[in-house]
This record gives structure tokens, C-alpha cells and sequence, in this order.
């Protein structure tokens, strides 16, 4: 198993190319499972994930080609399978949105409920429930959802009780091909579902609303391929800008979409760096200016991302003052918390709330990464204490972040990945 091991203290200095989004690059590669035509992924990351993604896809028959450092062909000219096993599904919750592709594809499907990060419940219940509004014949059957729709997918108005991410994508995926028309209510607005629908509908789908808390889906009876660039990663992007706040120095961020970020800019620029625009990069800079607290809340876009609550602690954790951090999302997503108070970080979570107490230093120490985006804020901490820190369980950085030792290393940060 790998570790990160960090020598703290060093500013960062350099350019960052931001990537393909990871959430976004795992809900197109399923769309392949829609049309019997190719697909055509530009600005893929490569990453745990998606590799995740790929095992699954051509278990149930998808060939896929990979090609330079970014591209990636799907071909799902006939299934093999309409099953998604547990030891493929429990790799990544994400990859249970293969079901309804596969419902609207074959009118059958079996898979396994998914696994995933423990940052709380994250249940499946509106995705099943979306599944019988465009009546599916749902059971579940030992760990498994087995669904069927032998007279087809018709169209139906959803409500969700709450915003879901997963959800609507996976409601979106399905009634693409489902007869009529779909509306879904109180939809979420994340820029990875305007992505989805941008691809869906340069396949033919009939799309309109994306981004907005209601969706119109008109129904076609097939879909054509696609030659299609993902977005860049706002979070990939985020957490750097973070750490470039919190380490100090001056970095660039290439292939970024400013506007994706709209909660996060004002906060950093109020925490003490000096952020400037270009049309598709942004330069953080923070040189001799002290670190300021400042309180955040996460909220479901385009308020603060939960994905960037845990790096945003780390930079509060040497902030001037007292900030206080709510978690609005997930019910278990302080688990880096006691990480960084190893380190010295004095933070009091009191439930869905956090309060930082900034310290003037931080000291390395051995870590362990507890979920995807908490491994990222503890690397943000090694790079900013003195002295070493080893961050294990990196296995979970590898699901979402392509080669941040590569890239960090690259502005300047003394950081290596060795074998435990």
C-alpha cells in the first residue's frame, strides 16, 4: 500500500493544469451504454474511477480504447450482460448509475447496491423510486437490485424530496429513451448535469433546463455517438487554489472554469490571498500576507461544495481567529478532523459543526486519509507544517486526483509517494 510522505515548509510556485472532472467523466462514460454507436471522451482523467468505471462497463460488454494521455473510446455495440456484480459496483457508489442505462437499453437489469466512501448515508432509495415512476418492476434480492420494464420506460414527473446529484443524473440517463416526456422537480444544478445533458443531447437526446431546479426530458427512441470534451474539475481546481492559499506562494490554474467556483473565490480572496482572472486560468497569490478566518457553510450548488470543506479546514487551521465550518451535506464528513489536530490543529466538532481556532503552526506527522477529499486536505496540511508527514490510505486520493505528487512537485513541494 503507497503513502504520501511530505517535507513541510516549502511555498509553492508554478502552474497546474486542471484535468477532466472525476464526477463528471464517470456519468458520460455511462451514456456509451445508451446507443449502440461510439463514444468519443476528450479530457478524460485517468484515475482510480475511471478505471473503476471501465472494469465494469466491459464486464457487461462496452469495448473501450484508450488513447494519448486523455482520450478514451466507448463502443457498446451489444451487451453481454445486464448484470453489474458486487465486486465491480462496490468499488465505487457511483457505477449503480449503470442501472437505468441498462433498463432503458434492455428493459432489464441486475445490480449490486454500491459502496463507496463512509462520509455518511447516501442511500439509494430516490434512484429506485425514480426507476418505478417510469415503471420499472423493482425487488431487491440478496444485495441486489433486480429491475425490470418488459412494455418500456415512460415518461413521468419526479420530485425529489431532496436535492440529489446522483439522483437526477441517474433520472436524466433514464428517460432519455424513456417514451413521452420526463419533468424532474427540485433537480440538482451542479455543472456536472449541464455537462451530462450537453453530451446527451449532442447524441440526439431532447434535454432542456440543465442547471436549472427543473429539468424537461422529451423521450427518443434511439441515440446516435458523440465526440465529446469533458469539463474541467472545479474541485480538482479548488483544492489547489486552496493549497496554494494555505502553503503561500504564487501558483497558476490552467483549463478552469471560473464561474463553477463562484462560492469559493470571494472566501479565499477574505482569507488573505489575492486572486487574478484570465479567461481560463486564475493566479493565487499569497506572499508575506497573514492567513484571516472566515466562517463557510456547504450548500448544495452553487453555494460552498462539500468536496472542498475538508481542504478549506486546513487553511482555517492557520488562519488569524476563530472560523466556524457547518456541514449541510453529508452527516459524517468531519472524520479529518482528529487528523489534523495530530498535527496540532485545535478544532471542536460539535455535530454538523466545526470550529477552527487558528494555531501558527502545524506539525508534520503520520496521518491517515479518510475519504477522497479529506486525503487531499491533509497533503495541504503536510506541505504547510514543519517537518514530515506521511499520509497513508492513499488509495483514495488515487480516485480523484491524477498525479497531485506530479503536479505539486512540479510548483516546488517536497513530496514523494513510496511503498508501505
Amino acid at each position: 500500500m503507497d503513502k504520501i510522505v511530505i517535507q513541510g515548509g516549502t511555498r509553492l510556485n508554478g502552474e497546474i493544469v486542471i484535468g477532466g472532472a472525476k464526477n463528471s467523466a464517470i456519468k458520460l462514460m455511462a451514456v456509451c451504454l445508451l446507443t449502440d454507436k461510439p463514444v468519443f471522451l476528450k479530457n478524460m482523467p485517468r484515475l482510480r474511477d475511471t478505471r473503476s468505471m471501465s472494469e465494469l462497463l466491459s464486464h457487461l460488454g462496452v469495448s473501450i480504447n484508450l488513447s494519448g494521455s486523455d482520450k478514451m473510446t466507448l463502443h457498446a455495440e451489444s451487451l453481454s450482460s445486464s448484470t453489474a456484480p458486487y465486486e465491480l459496483v462496490r468499488k465505487m457508489r457511483a457505477s449503480f448509475n449503470v442501472l437505468g442505462p441498462l433498463l432503458a437499453r434492455s428493459g432489464f437489469a441486475k445490480v449490486s447496491l454500491p459502496g463507496g466512501c463512509a462520509i455518511g448515508a447516501r442511500p439509494v432509495d430516490l434512484h429506485l423510486k425514480a426507476m418505478e415512476s417510469f415503471g420499472a418492476k423493482i425487488k431487491l434480492e440478496e444485495g441486489y437490485v433486480i429491475a425490470s420494464a418488459k412494455a418500456g420506460l415512460k415518461g413521468a414527473e419526479i420530485t425529489f424530496p431532496f436535492i440529489s446529484v446522483g439522483a437526477t443524473e441517474h433520472a436524466m440517463l433514464t428517460a432519455v429513451l424513456a417514451e413521452g416526456e420526463t419533468v424532474l422537480n427540485n433537480a440538482a444544478c451542479e455543472p456536472e448535469i449541464v455537462d451530462l445533458a450537453n453530451c446527451l443531447n449532442a447524441m440526439g437526446a431532447k434535454v432542456s433546463g440543465a442547471g436549472r431546479p427543473r429539468i424537461s426530458i422529451i423521450g427518443v427512441s434511439s441515440l446516435k455517438g458523440v465526440d465529446y470534451s469533458v469539463v474541467p474539475d472545479r474541485i480538482e481546481a479548488g483544492t489547489y487554489a486552496l493549497a496554494a492559499a494555505t502553503v503561500g506562494g504564487t501558483v497558476k490554474l490552467s483549463n478552469i472554469c471560473k464561474d463553477h467556483l463562484g462560492a469559493l473565490w470571494p472566501l479565499i480572496e477574505q482569507a488573505g490571498a489575492k486572486l487574478t482572472f484570465d479567461r481560463t486560468s486564475v493566479l493565487i497569490e499569497r506572499n508575506g500576507t497573514n492567513l484571516r478566518a472566515v466562517d463557510v457553510d456547504t450548500q448544495a450548488y452553487p453555494g460552498f461544495p462539500t468536496d472542498l470543506q475538508a481542504q478549506f479546514m486546513t487553511m482555517m487551521c492557520l488562519a488569524e481567529g476563530t472560523s466556524i465550518i457547518r456541514e449541510n451535506i453529508f452527516e459524517n464528513r468531519f472524520m479529518h478532523c482528529p487528523e489534523l489536530s495530530r498535527m496540532g490543529a485545535d478544532i471542536d466538532v460539535r455535530g454538523r459543526e466545526a470550529i477552527v481556532r487558528g494555531v501558527k503552526e502545524l506539525k508534520g506527522a503520520p496521518v491517515m486519509a479518510t475519504d477522497l477529499r479529506a486525503s487531499a486536505s491533509l497533503i495541504s496540511a503536510g506541505m504547510a507544517a514543519e517537518g514530515e508527514t506521511h499520509v497513508g490510505r492513499v488509495y483514495h486520493l488515487d480516485r480523484g486526483f491524477e498525479n497531485i505528487e506530479i503536479k505539486l512537485r512540479n510548483c516546488g513541494a517536497n513530496i514523494t509517494r513510496e511503498s508501505e
